[in-house]
């Protein structure tokens, strides 16, 4: 199997159905595998997801009994991706068009890339319309070169949005789902993915991607609570010291938590 792409789902029944067709009616010259795992949703979310199984054969999908929140979520996931290459994406996001083959594409001719991301655009749910693009609009995108590492992603923050990175599969995927993160998940992730595979981190530029908000989307809920923007920064922090497993000099890391410290200060002084 060439690429397993992996959908983690939690109350998303007004979007998993475009969100999995998104991916599941994309052309590729290889074959993939989409995963969807349903963490006990008390909407119609799996029900959504039932209604596609029947018509496509490379969709797996998997229905929690009990919810385990998005971490045991996440290691459910990849324990089922056998693929060469592993994408991600969330339940409420959208793939565009050739999204798939063009990253599999770059990964199979950068040999030294170990994950590759794309721009995406943010955009309104109840409207349609675009809000702007999400990387290159980054407060720290200055920082960051179009071949990046797990050194940027620990001193700049994330800087990809999380439904645009795919990477390779490796012997220590089963290691990147932190026990010591509970909201982000995404950043600490693609740190210790980045961090066990070395390599670089590299952009393209092309939209392949759409980034939805809405009123009960991870980004609006954390705006709406401070107790989940604490939380958020101890998760951040966390994932800053996760690194220090691949010898990453302690400055390094410092750094990069002195940032988010900054970042967050900024943050509670705006509102």
């Amino acid at each position: 199997m060439k690429l397993s792409v992996i959908v983690p789902a939690f109350n998303v029944e007004n979007y998993i159905h475009s969100c999995l067709t998104s991916l599941l009616n994309q052309h590729t010259a290889f074959d993939f595998e989409v995963i969807v795992s349903d963490d006990a949703s008390q909407d119609a979310t799996a029900r959504e997801i039932k209604k596609l199984q029947a018509s496509y054969d490379n969709l797996t999908a998997l229905f929690k009994q009990k919810n385990e929140g998005l971490p045991g979520n996440l290691r459910s996931l990849i324990n089922y991706a056998k693929g060469e290459y592993v994408a991600y994406l969330d339940g409420d996001d959208l793939a565009l068009p050739n999204k798939l083959q063009r990253q599999v594409e770059y990964l199979d001719r950068h040999k030294n890339c170990s994950l590759v991301y794309h721009e995406s655009e943010v955009f309104d749910s109840e409207t349609d319309k675009t809000i702007k693009n999400y990387s290159t609009t980054s407060y720290n995108w200055h920082n960051i070169p179009n071949k990046a590492n797990v050194l940027h992603l620990i001193k700049y923050g994330t800087f990809m949005q999380a439904s645009s990175v795919m990477f390779r599969n490796h012997e220590a995927i089963c290691e990147t789902v932190p026990s010591n993160c509970k909201f982000i998940l995404d950043y600490p992730f693609y740190i210790l993915n980045a961090g066990y595979l070395g390599g670089t981190i590299d952009f393209i530029p092309e939209v392949f991607g759409r980034y939805r908000m809405h009123s009960s989307s991870f980004t609006q809920q954390t705006k709406a609570s401070n107790r989940r923007r604490e939380q958020s920064l101890d998760d951040m922090i966390n994932a800053c010291r996760n690194a220090s497993r691949f010898g990453i000099h302690p400055d390094i890391i410092a750094n990069g938590i002195a940032h988010h410290n900054y970042a967050a200060a900024l943050y509670f002084l705006k509102k």
